[in-house]
């Protein structure tokens, strides 16, 4: 058995890296998505283009457009005269927002009324537009309550500027960046597509490459068959996620809080289960682009339904029970969980325990439907 396993192990490792550009697309095109993921997959919204229409020309309104430029969270587009003008900027795309100033606006504030300001955003990213208007909130509050406690000091209020102060902490993720929370999700789909291309093409190149043949005057069996197309991939597989973590970890500097030795075995989980949802495509297919269609078929819905881009709380009911069949779903919380917040299996056995029932019945799935048959 062990002597029939081996000599598919280097069938498969030859048939791998025979060609140069097959160790390119195995090793290094991993480290290269994750580089252009971990810069472009991303929530934080800074640099918003803002045009500013001034219709008070007062020191007030020349302050309040220098506090909003003055952050990195918005440019200024340029300023604008006309309402028609502000229009044109955001239909072009040359401004995100538009930040009109009232005639009065000054005067409103030196006497104590109300002073409208308005703020219009393109829509079209509705995330985007809340996070701008939430940001622009936050701008023309503290100005109001500078301008409050001017006012009073003035009149020998004494009243301090914040005179409230809401102190916030955040746990597992202190700066609050996007990249801790989007890599760990990017190396999950990263393993995720590396395993399914990889044996999804498997057990259907043998059929269209005539070697089929040969294996079934072999006295192999389906499950060492299995194994041995399968313990290949599990080791490129985890020779990328040492490297992508290593990315990750160094040169984005994601913290990496939990266990190190957890972090592999639940990943081998996923890679089982991974490898055997690719075998299965594979049996179940007869030709390579049949195998590859069926690929895309599962990878896309598994990357949308897993929480990685959309809270799984937010979709319909039906669509959350649906997500429970989808691995991606548990690893990126075991990942997430073991960089950012360092938890144990304590915390993630039942992400494991799902891992390893789905890994399990995928794998003998599988091997029930593989025949040595060239049908």
């Amino acid at each position: 058995m062990f002597e029939r396993i081996r000599h598919m192990l280097i069938k498969e490792f030859i048939q791998v890296f025979r060609d140069p550009r097959m160790k390119a697309v195995v090793f290094v095109m991993p480290i290269v998505q994750v580089l252009v993921f971990g810069y472009a997959v991303t929530t934080d919204v800074k640099h918003v283009r803002l045009a500013v229409i001034d219709f008070d020309a007062s020191v007030a309104s020349r302050e309040l457009t220098a506090r909003f430029i003055e952050t990195p969270y918005f440019d200024l587009a340029g300023h604008v005269d006309t309402d028609a003008g502000a229009a044109r900027l955001l239909d072009h795309g040359q401004a995100q927002a538009v930040l009109r100033i009232h005639h009065g606006f000054e005067a409103d504030l030196r006497a104590g009324r109300t002073a409208p300001l308005q703020l219009v955003v393109d829509g079209t990213d509705s995330n985007t537009a809340g996070i701008v208007l939430d940001y622009a909130a936050r701008i023309a509050g503290r100005f109001g309550t500078h301008v409050l406690a001017s006012r009073l000091s003035r009149m020998g209020g004494g009243v301090s500027e914040e005179p409230l102060t809401l102190e916030t902490r955040a746990w597992f993720n202190e700066n609050l960046e996007s990249r801790n929370y989007y890599v760990p999700g990017v190396i999950a789909i990263l393993v995720m597509l590396i395993t399914l291309m990889l044996t999804s093409m498997a057990v259907v190149r043998e059929k269209e490459a005539g070697t089929m043949e040969q294996i079934m005057v072999t006295p192999i069996t389906p499950g060492e068959f299995i194994l041995g197309k399968t313990l290949p991939f599990a080791v490129i597989a985890f020779a990328d996620v040492v490297a992508i973590t290593l990315v990750a970890v160094f040169w984005f500097q994601v913290p990496l809080e939990g266990s190190l030795l957890l972090l592999f075995g639940a990943t081998g989980l996923y890679i089982m289960t991974t490898l055997g949802i690719g075998l299965l495509i594979s049996t179940m297919s007869s030709t390579q682009q049949q195998a590859m269609m069926g690929t895309f078929f599962f990878y896309l819905p598994a990357v949308l339904l897993s929480g990685f881009m959309f809270p799984i709380a937010n979709m319909p009911e039906a669509i959350q029970w649906l997500t429970c069949v989808n691995p991606l779903r548990y690893f990126l919380i075991i990942i997430r969980g073991i960089f950012l917040k360092g938890v144990g299996p304590a915390v993630l056995w039942p992400q494991m325990a799902a891992l390893f029932g789905m890994g399990v019945g995928t794998l003998w799935f599988a091997t029930t439907r593989f025949k040595k048959t060239l049908a």
